[in-house]
């Protein structure tokens, strides 16, 4: 049985980022005190008493409003609620109850999901009591007086939501599934993109750039095959980051990269390939992750014989460190293509996970060698005794020479790309560790 589903809502601005954020045990949603300022959901594995449970923080309802982000993040929610075993309703008791607590208490009680009610800013019970009672007018049960900043009464809290899991849960399980992370600028389709292939509207889409502010999980199926799709926050230029908050972004979605098997960097056709996208892929080549390039909004694109040609060179010209990737060009509005993603995914895991015995890549690299003389330097010659893998995500090589100095990296570029007419090894980058040897007398 797969573990509870417990989701963070409440109005806007009540502290469920910072509630989710001490229950994950790490900055996992933004925080900070602008209104509105999570507006998608992002889910977290939390362990409570041997119990382990998935936590969903939501954006904040506004049962009322008409700004299309609110309504938007109010839809948002909403699937939250549906998804969950369990609701934590938060308040606060600062502001008192307000009309819009009584508009989300009427929301939840139709939802017909257990609600823990959550009075949530009590840093001294003993001043906030009296406050915390006047909650027991929305009739959803005993507030529960917590300070999420602090950390009070925080367990209270969890035991409550804990009698109401479903029994005979299994514990933690390792997740075999491929992590992709979406990457790319801001309005780029990541978020379309992640729609289409799951078939529902997941992840918030607008027309204003960078509406996906923090990086979410989202399941998907495709013939019998679990992928976890990381949909990033766009990552702009640094001179455009005037907020703190597109800071956060940033580093979310480097986050994302890290957490992913493969990513995937979404390139807009109507613009082409940038400075910025290189700097973006250049956070996942680093990392050694598998990558993919997929050019989004083709259909917006007129197109003769040479188009795809085109582009293709544009994007090796300003890529150019990282040739092995391979290049799909789709439409997440159109669906075209957009399921050869999941082949070059499988293969870019595949290659990223690669293993060469020790006797072949020898083999393969005594043929290099043999064909191209390694470089010399005053009458000394480069020698290579031998090379070994020894790890993988990248592919990692070790070569053992007679002098490091001399291993020029043109020469190292030649025995990768010698690798890689041997065993392909498309989608991911290799990384060469060389090692120096004396010759014995």
């Amino acid at each position: 049985m797969s573990r509870p589903v417990v989701a963070v809502v409440g109005r806007p601005n009540v502290g469920k980022s910072t509630l989710f954020n001490a229950l994950a045990g790490e900055r996992i949603s933004i925080v900070q005190d602008t209104p509105g300022v999570t507006r998608d959901r992002i889910y977290a594995d939390v362990t409570w008493l041997n119990m382990a449970f998935t936590l969903i923080d939501t954006g904040g309802i506004e049962p009322d409003s008409k700004d299309i982000l609110l309504s938007r993040m109010r839809e948002q929610a909403q699937i939250a609620i549906d998804t969950a075993d369990v609701i934590l309703f938060l308040t606060d008791v600062r502001q008192g109850l307000v009309d819009s607590d009584a508009k989300v208490a009427d929301l939840l009680r139709r939802s017909g999901k257990p609600v823990v009610l959550v009075v949530n800013k009590v840093d001294d019970f003993d001043k906030f009591m009296p406050d915390v009672y006047e909650f027991y007018n929305l009739g959803i049960g005993d507030p529960i007086p917590v300070s999420a900043a602090s950390r009070l009464g925080i367990g209270d809290m969890l035991d409550e939501v804990a009698k109401h899991f479903p029994k005979d849960v299994d514990g933690e399980e390792e997740d075999g599934r491929t992590k992709v992370a979406i990457v790319g600028k801001p309005n780029v389709g990541k978020s379309s993109l992640i729609n289409h292939l799951l078939g529902e509207e997941r992840v918030i889409v607008s027309d204003i750039a960078g509406t996906t502010r923090d990086a979410i999980d989202t399941e998907v199926s495709w013939q019998g095959r679990e992928y976890v799709f990381i949909d990033t926050a766009g990552l702009r230029r640094k001179s455009k980051i005037k907020e703190e908050l597109e800071r956060y972004s940033v580093i979310r979605a480097v986050t994302a990269v890290e957490r992913a098997d493969v990513v995937v960097l979404i390139i807009d056709a109507t613009e082409g390939a940038t400075e910025q996208d290189a700097k973006i892929a250049g956070i996942a080549h680093e990392r050694g992750k598998g990558i993919v390039i997929a050019v989004n909004k083709w259909d917006a694109i007129e197109k003769n014989d040479k188009t795809m040609y085109k582009h293709t060179d544009k994007i090796r010209e300003v890529l150019s460190f990282m040739p092995y990737a391979e290049i799909l060009f789709i439409s997440a509005k159109t669906g075209q293509r957009t399921h050869k993603l999941f082949d070059w995914i499988d293969a870019a895991m595949e290659n990223n996970s690669m293993r060469i015995g020790t006797g072949v890549l020898n083999e393969i690299i005594s043929e290099a060698v043999a064909m191209q003389q390694p470089p010399s330097d005053r009458g000394k010659r480069l020698k290579i005794y031998y090379a070994t893998q020894v790890s993988v995500k990248p592919p990692t090589f070790v070569i053992f020479v007679n002098n490091k100095e001399l291993m020029h990296f043109s020469y190292v570029r030649y025995l990768e790309n010698r690798l890689r007419e041997a065993f392909g090894f498309q989608g991911t980058s290799l990384k060469f560790i060389i090692r120096e040897r004396k010759e014995r007398k």
